[in-house]
């Protein structure tokens, strides 16, 4: 699929999923299977043995985990809206999209540096999210474990068991797990069809608020803006000391943005999903700015 079907395709599909919220909103249970087998096609492209962990990851690990946690207190000691806290964490905290290794290529960035944190900060979110969720979020009145438990089956299933099942393909049946590899499109039309139903379900609930909720919802969505610009040019600024900065700035910026919404709906403020609705929008007007300055 060529770089400009792909630009134009993603604009569509959200504005597709706005306009036909109320037909396509229904079909949201589907989100988690489809990101699933999304992220299945995509970690066919691992190789356990092949990755490895270099300077680069650390940095951007810890503006992903520490620098959502720093951002949300800051803004609670300030006295921000506690919707706004949660909405500017998850902006922070989501992992990294499998889409950044493609554009990422495109760019001109090391793919294996950016596969390798790829999974490295979907598998990390796997693990502190539940903690994290548990003392921040919708489940903060249940016992520690309980909450733990809830998150951590969720994300095992959306993100830890697709890298599992991809893992054991390869062993147990190599020619499936080639032809799988070979046909990565598919990744991109899941993520495709999960955006719209995404959209059209965040569409539905943003319409079922009361009208007093609009200037927060503006508000979210400019501070989604000024995070996904942030995310980028510091994502660049640590890439450019570690040899990279494309690399750098894509798996900073670019985030697993669906994701982030099924889980700000499930475990947040639900209102609190509108920031990474937002940020869909900003960071695909930043890859699309990139990759026209690079054609």
């Amino acid at each position: 699929m060529s770089p400009k079907v792909r630009t134009y395709s993603m604009p569509i599909c959200m504005v597709v999923g706005v306009l036909f919220h109320d037909h396509i909103g229904v079909l949201d249970f589907l989100s988690p299977y489809l990101i699933a087998a999304m992220l299945f096609v995509t970690f066919t492209r691992v190789k356990a043995k092949e990755l490895r962990l270099e300077r680069i990851h650390a940095g951007q690990l810890a503006i992903q985990l520490v620098g959502s946690v720093a951002l949300y207190l800051a803004l609670r000691w300030a006295g921000v809206n506690e919707i706004i806290c949660q909405g500017a964490m998850i902006c922070v905290f989501i992992p990294t999209a499998m889409a950044s290794v493609v554009v990422g290529g495109m760019l001109g960035a090391n793919v294996t540096t950016m596969t390798t944190f790829t999974l490295l900060s979907n598998m990390s979110v796997a693990l502190v999210a539940p903690i994290l969720f548990s003392f921040v979020g919708t489940h903060t009145d249940m016992p520690f474990l309980t909450s733990f438990w809830l998150v951590l089956r969720r994300l095992l299933l959306l993100v830890v068991l697709p890298f599992v099942v991809a893992q054991l393909l390869g062993r147990v049946a190599p020619k499936t797990f080639d032809y799988v590899r070979e046909h990565q499109s598919w990744s991109f039309f899941l993520w495709l069809i999960s955006l719209t139903i995404l959209m059209s379900s965040t569409t539905n609930f943003i319409l079922s608020q009361p009208s007093e909720y609009v200037g927060l919802e503006i508000t979210m969505a400019v501070v989604a803006g000024v995070l996904c610009v942030g995310q980028f040019a510091l994502g660049r600024w640590w890439g450019k000391r570690c040899g990279d900065k494309i690399a750098g700035g894509q798996s900073v910026g670019q985030k697993n943005t669906l994701l982030a919404i099924l889980l700000a709906q499930s475990y947040l403020n639900p209102l609190s999903s509108v920031a990474p609705a937002a940020y869909i929008v900003w960071q695909n007007l930043i890859n699309s700015f990139q990759l026209s300055r690079k054609k």
